[in-house]
């Protein structure tokens, strides 16, 4: 079992929480700090909030004496990325009211709001409360939002497979009533029961990741999961899932204790009782066995290598009763999402648009965001949200397609997305700074820019037209899935990042680090001569992560 003997400090303040409330409502109230309480900084997270401050002016307020500019991120629980037109409309309001107004959409198909002040907070929890939206598990340890391939023209199953991760997410969520008390004021009542048989008082060890491919599209990343489920479908059928546990991307530099890992196939569930209840206990394992003393050390992937694959299966089907059936056959192809118009079997239409590092805001390039709400106020389609950070406009009905495509084109949507190239489609990036408190150096306020350096490189090469999965992180952390590129910027200090290749375009593989701690001149040299030799010595219909694994990436 988990190492019980010392306690990592939040494996306390969980335990001590009373179910997640902590000194909450205290900290909240407190009007001269924009801060909250220590231990309600972490209790805040399975709330779906983040506390940050504004890096770009710690240093100046230090100087003159100030608090540093405290604000707050909060994410949605959305599982498989889908809202309403009218969702939509209450969260552009949401944003303009409450946030910076850029709505950012995560890598988890799901939605954030950054900049809100603390006395804020509630009111936009109560006002996504109107709207049937919750942010609850959405941060924390416990099981966040469940991915689910997006497109509803991946397959005539779309909109089954679509509700397993809807029901999983109900499955998995904590029974605390503390959100419902601390955000929106309810009475505590007796018939509503506490008692959690899953998560107990202590929660997970750390955060936990679910996602739901449909083959052959590996467009969630389903190896760099915690659980990954395999759609199998045969004969126009739904056969069950194969699952793959113990993916993370998480490393911190320095420590070679810690390390990425893809998730290993472990087998095949023909029914969803028996899927779910796999998918609950592999969570209990997890509860049971992650380890609690060294919180770098205590996710699934540790867990798992430490047990060993053969011993976990065991410990598995002990839990669920039977064994676990043998994995099926499959295949991925690719990892993208589908640009422009698509049509379904449903003769739905579903429109992809290109949206930069999932920042949905009016700048110099496209209106996005205005545009996106006029799509909205039309009523004639939903909303998706991709794991690349990209939006969908969809369900849209044949005869409702002509007044959708007017609007695209008002705002040169359509220009937008058909003009960016092929990296840049395929290009990813984390939020990283000002916010993010474990960012070494830029990722999305600089992967733009980068790309604009790294594009004529291509044109020279005659690469252009190559789809080659290219992603940034700030830090090591993982959250761009940068190490599941096959080119990966991973942040080790201002303006300096690992480049890392080797990784396949299916996203089965990892990649690996190349070189370390170079500045943007160094990138482009290398990436230049990179390119140089892929041109030149690629075989016939050869990847460019499959060329640079085999070229450069040694001792595998």
């Amino acid at each position: 079992m988990s190492n019980e003997k010392k306690l990592s400090p939040v494996e306390r303040i969980k335990t001590s929480s009373d179910g997640l409330r902590g000194t909450l409502k205290e900290s909240l109230n407190d009007a001269v700090t924009g801060s909250l309480r220590d231990d309600d900084q972490s209790l805040i997270k399975f709330h779906g909030l983040y506390q940050q401050d504004d890096r770009d002016k710690r240093e100046a307020r230090s100087e003159k004496k100030l608090e540093w500019l405290y604000s707050f991120m909060i994410r949605l629980r959305l599982p498989g990325g889908f809202l309403t037109p009218e969702q939509w409309i209450g969260l552009h309001h949401v944003a303009g009211e409450h946030s910076t107004g850029v709505i950012k959409i995560t890598t988890r198909q799901t939605v954030q709001l950054h900049g809100i002040v603390k006395s804020h907070i509630k009111p936009t929890i109560q006002a996504f409360d109107t709207l049937k939206l919750d942010s609850i598990a959405a941060c924390g340890d416990v099981n966040r939002n469940v991915l689910c391939s997006p497109n509803p023209k991946q397959s005539s199953l779309h909109e089954e497979i679509y509700a397993y991760a809807d029901e999983i997410s109900k499955l998995l969520l904590p029974k605390t009533r503390s959100y419902y008390d601390i955000w929106l004021d309810e009475e505590k009542l007796i018939e509503h029961s506490e008692e959690d048989p899953l998560y107990q008082d202590r929660y997970l060890p750390r955060k936990f990741k679910i996602a739901i491919a449909i083959p052959p599209n590996n467009d969630v990343d389903i190896f760099a999961n915690d659980i990954g489920l395999i759609a199998i479908i045969q004969d126009g059928k739904l056969q069950g899932f194969n699952i793959a546990v113990g993916g993370g991307l998480s490393a911190t530099h320095g420590n070679t204790a810690t390390y990425a890992r893809a998730a290993t196939l472990i087998g095949f569930a023909s029914t969803k009782e028996d899927l779910f209840k796999i998918v609950y206990e592999v969570v209990t394992i997890q509860r049971d066995f992650g380890n609690r003393a060294d919180r770098k050390l205590a996710r699934l992937k540790y867990t798992i290598d430490n047990m060993g694959v053969e011993a976990f299966k065991t410990e598995l089907n002990k839990r669920i009763g039977f064994s676990l059936e043998e994995a099926k056959p499959y295949s991925f192809t690719e990892r993208k999402d589908y640009y422009g118009w698509e049509q379904c079997d449903r003769g739905l239409w579903h429109y992809t648009i290109f949206v930069e590092n999932g920042r949905v805001l009016d700048d110099e390039k496209v209106a996005l965001k205005t545009a996106l709400l006029e799509l909205a106020n039309l009523g004639k389609g939903n909303f998706r949200f991709t794991g690349n950070q990209n939006v969908i406009l969809t369900d849209v009905k044949a005869e409702d397609k002509a007044v959708v495509q007017t609007i695209l084109e008002k705002y040169d949507i359509i220009a937008h997305t058909d003009s960016a190239s092929g990296i840049r489609k395929n290009s990813m990036a984390c939020v990283a700074l000002p916010t993010c408190p474990l960012a070494l150096a830029e990722a999305q306020r600089y992967l733009p820019s980068l790309i604009d350096k790294i594009e004529p490189l291509l044109v020279k090469h005659e690469l252009a037209q190559e789809d080659i999965i290219t992603r940034m992180t700030g830090c090591p952390n993982g959250c761009g899935r940068s190490a599941i590129s096959e080119i990966g910027f991973i942040g080790t200090a201002p303006n300096k990042y690992n480049l890392q290749l080797g990784g396949d375009y299916e996203g089965y593989r990892l990649n690996k680090t190349y070189k370390e701690n170079l500045g943007e001149d160094e990138l482009l040299t290398e990436l230049d001569q990179l390119f140089n030799s892929f041109k030149n010595e690629r075989t016939q219909d050869e990847r460019f992560g499959d060329f640079t694994k085999r070229k450069y990436i040694l001792g595998e």
